[in-house]
């Protein structure tokens, strides 16, 4: 499917270019905290204005724009959530998706230059994932915490193996895969490798699920540093995405070096048809990799599976698995001795 409509109509068009508008208020609702703040009781917008330290006025045009989108009610002149925001955008939620929310945010200034990015085919902003500014991190590794809180209990319950013993969670930012591998299987022990401005994500994030007995947190560069050996499998979760064809292959030589003889090395990635032209969210995916990265973009199916193969795995193939946005696990095993 090269896009999720078949067939355009004039007001298709006109809600895609300025569908923006909606996302800048959910943005500056979530930045100004508004959902946390009437979270549980009604508030005038003169309360929330106090609170947020914001104009009246605009307050009141921001509330009022939110709850046209559903995402607040208007009780007389007071303010309160929707259920549904109560449990996904106030911070004292255990389902608080606003660090997704804000690191969609962060990215927003660098797509407004896409077409720079177009014609001189490189980067137009700097690192958000491992960059210097505090806040943009952990928007980035706790939004990607959120994201992989949606999917990763389903996927480990059905990738249960009992034959585990070491799982390597390469590239694992907050570890949120290694904590569920590790709940759903009771004797497994695993460890997560990302760069130092991780630790403290990590360890605080393992902490949490008290799995910090079985998992540890080992900092370092993939691409530079060694990587700890000796695991029965190998967990890649949207990392190859953010390089190019030649550091993905060393990647997967050094994860593939990782396994014992007979582990199985997991893939996931945001995946395109072979005629790289669909699903509309890997491709769309690949952009923002244009925009960020010298190297990175989305990769096919069949190109996973040449790198997998080329990397010393035999048996590569695309799990069934029905993920969102196009996603998809590839697996191989490394030949037993």
């Amino acid at each position: 499917m090269k896009t999720t409509i078949t067939e355009w109509s004039i007001p298709d068009l006109l809600q895609l270019s300025g569908g923006y508008w909606s996302t800048c208020a959910l943005h500056a609702g979530v930045k100004l905290d508004i959902f946390s703040i009437v979270d549980g009781t009604g508030r005038t917008a003169a309360e929330v204005a106090q609170l947020c330290n914001s104009d009246q006025r605009a307050t009141a045009m921001l509330l009022d724009a939110l709850t046209g989108l559903g995402l607040l009610e208007k009780r007389d002149n007071s303010y309160i959530t929707t259920p549904f925001s109560a449990h996904n955008l106030s911070k004292a939620s255990p389902g608080y998706l606003g660090h997704i929310i804000m690191h969609h945010h962060h990215l927003v200034s660098g797509w407004g230059r896409l077409d720079e990015a177009v014609t001189s085919g490189g980067p137009v902003r700097t690192s958000i994932s491992h960059g210097d500014d505090e806040t943009v991190r952990e928007s980035f590794l706790m939004g990607m915490f959120n994201l992989a809180s949606l999917l990763a209990p389903r996927i480990a319950q059905s990738l249960r193996l009992a034959g585990w013993r070491r799982l390597l969670d390469l590239g694992g930012g907050p570890g949120t895969y290694a904590i569920h591998f590790c709940l759903a299987n009771p004797d497994l022990t695993a460890v997560v490798y990302d760069l130092p401005t991780t630790r403290v994500f990590a360890e605080k994030t393992i902490a949490s699920f008290e799995l910090s007995d079985r998992i540890n947190f080992v900092a370092g560069d993939f691409h530079a540093d060694s990587v700890p050996t000796g695991f029965d499998a190998a967990w890649l979760s949207h990392v190859l995405h953010s390089d190019g064809p030649e550091s993905c292959a060393a990647l997967l030589r050094t994860a593939v070096a990782a396994l014992n003889p007979g582990g199985v090395l997991m893939v996931q990635e945001f995946i395109l048809n072979d005629a790289k032209d669909g699903p509309a969210f890997p491709a769309l995916f690949s952009l923002n990799m244009l925009i960020g990265t010298e190297n990175g973009q989305s990769y096919s199916e069949s190109e996973l599976t040449t790198m997998m193969t080329d990397a010393g795995l035999s048996d590569v193939h695309r799990l069934v698995h029905e993920l969102p946005n196009g996603a998809g696990i590839m697996r191989g095993r490394k030949a037993a001795i």
